[in-house]
């Protein structure tokens, strides 16, 4: 919502102001455009890898949507940890056995969709869940796992950020590419009058100002978004993370929980009273 916004202040700074004083007429100059964003798109095929490409096209809807990472969510995922933690120390670690393995199905899991629609949450969560069942494994070992996996993950969802920042940094050079070519016309047409040179060179300026706009106006925000969807989103693995292994070292369940809320972001975190008084709501 925020990104469409933003690209309406934008083309009313920018194309809006110069309608003012100019013609919008002279900026429409349809093979300026068409060679930029062949250029743009060339460059996006050819600089990666199929994965990559899949990757960056996937998530461009993300830039759009707003976070789902907000205070319900993880007051959601706090309630479902505490559920299966405290189901744990009263009837053991073998009574989750059925949930981790068909979570789908599980009384505990289906309780919390919000939770559960992401699949790389659940499996996050069912499969270090399986290793403290299996119990051969001690709190260190898991936390180096964790991080190893926290980081790995990490770096492919950096993927398309990265990869977008990388076309916005391209742009403004494409630009002057198409500029450059349009120049090269000009000069090809020396013998024309002043008023036909005049339109050809601010034709050829246009791919400058095209690349320019599209780089900074467009498509590094874009960038920016996704960016901040990534580190959003591996909030919610450290908010797990910290959370099983409290569990591990023996803490109590509402203690352990605790250490969850801790990690999240102020403006997503539930108030300790908060989270108290809905995980009592919940059993009531």
């Amino acid at each position: 919502m925020f990104l469409i916004i933003g690209y309406v202040i934008i083309l009313a700074a920018s194309v809006g102001t110069y309608a003012v004083h100019g013609s919008l007429g002279a900026l429409w100059v349809p093979m300026e455009y068409l060679a930029i964003i062949g250029l743009m798109i060339g460059g996006f095929v050819s600089g990666n890898s199929g994965k990559t490409i899949k990757a960056t096209l996937g998530s461009l809807g993300g830039a759009v949507k707003g976070s789902p990472y907000n205070k319900a969510l993880y007051v959601d995922l706090l309630s479902m940890l505490y559920e299966l933690l405290a189901k744990v120390r009263k009837e053991g670690l073998m009574s989750i056995e059925n949930d981790i393995e068909n979570p789908d199905s599980s009384p505990i899991f289906s309780k919390y969709p919000s939770v559960t629609s992401d699949h790389h949450v659940v499996e996050f969560l069912t499969d270090y869940l399986r290793m403290m069942v299996g119990g051969n494994l001690n709190a260190f070992e898991i936390e180096n796992l964790m991080d190893m996996e926290i980081e790995t993950h990490h770096q492919e969802a950096h993927l398309a950020p990265h990869t977008v920042s990388k076309m916005a940094d391209g742009l403004p050079a494409f630009g002057i590419v198409v500029a450059v070519m349009g120049v090269v016309n000009v000069m090809g047409s020396v013998g024309e009058p002043p008023a036909v040179l005049g339109k050809m060179i601010g034709g050829a300026l246009v791919g400058t100002f095209l690349g320019i706009l599209l780089s900074y106006g467009f498509v590094a925000p874009i960038a920016s978004q996704l960016e901040q969807k990534v580190e959003e989103g591996g909030k919610i693995y450290q908010c797990m993370k910290v959370v099983l292994l409290a569990s591990m070292n023996g803490y109590a369940p509402q203690v352990a929980i605790e250490f969850g809320r801790k990690v999240l972001y102020s403006t997503e975190r539930p108030g300790f009273t908060e989270l108290e008084q809905e995980l009592k709501n919940r059993k009531g």
